[in-house]
């Protein structure tokens, strides 16, 4: 597939080729959206390492996922942040992940190290600025659950407030991100 081709390939190709198992269609996916999606991970994961090995299991995931994607609940770029996000925080909640982070020494942790040509933050991509409209407690509980890796109960722990009062704030919040995204 020439550069030229990648240009001009829509997404409703992108993703019928992706279906049809072509390996250029996978290359292509990598090359348009791991930037962004590596920039996910790397935020919840915090480490080089760790992100990409979370981002190689992500496209693994995203190839024999791609059949049950439906465009009718979403663009493909969200349904792959989410694939990614769900896989960051599958990773950081492993055990696996929690007796290493134990074991290394906090000076040899690569999270002081981190700069990556890969990483593209959320507000590169405009999400952050639109989670920036939302009221104090509604922007925070989102910061926590949606870039930090924090689940519902979690943030309930952390700020100290009903579980109730994190679903009711979250729920309010994502309405009011979905009527920005319409």
């Amino acid at each position: 597939m020439s550069r030229h081709e990648n240009i001009a390939f829509s997404e409703e190709d992108l993703i019928q080729r992706l279906q049809q198992r072509e390996d250029a269609a996978l290359t292509l996916l990598y090359e348009r959206y791991s930037a962004a999606l590596y920039g996910v991970i790397l935020r919840i994961v915090k480490t080089e390492e760790v992100a990409e090995d979370v981002m190689q299991e992500t496209f693994v995931k995203i190839w024999f996922s791609i059949g049950q994607y439906n465009k009718e609940k979403g663009r493909l770029f969200t349904w792959l942040v989410n694939i990614a996000r769900h896989a960051a925080i599958d990773k950081i909640r492993s055990k696996e992940f929690r007796v290493g982070l134990k074991n290394k020494p906090i000076q040899d942790s690569p999270v002081n190290q981190l700069h990556s040509s890969y990483e593209v933050r959320p507000e590169h991509i405009g999400i952050k600025d639109m989670v920036g409209k939302l009221n104090p407690d509604q922007k925070k509980i989102i910061d926590m659950m949606y870039f930090d890796g924090y689940t519902q109960s979690e943030v309930a722990e952390e700020l100290d407030i009903p579980l109730g009062t994190v679903k009711t704030r979250a729920r309010a919040a994502i309405k009011f991100l979905t009527k920005l995204l319409s």
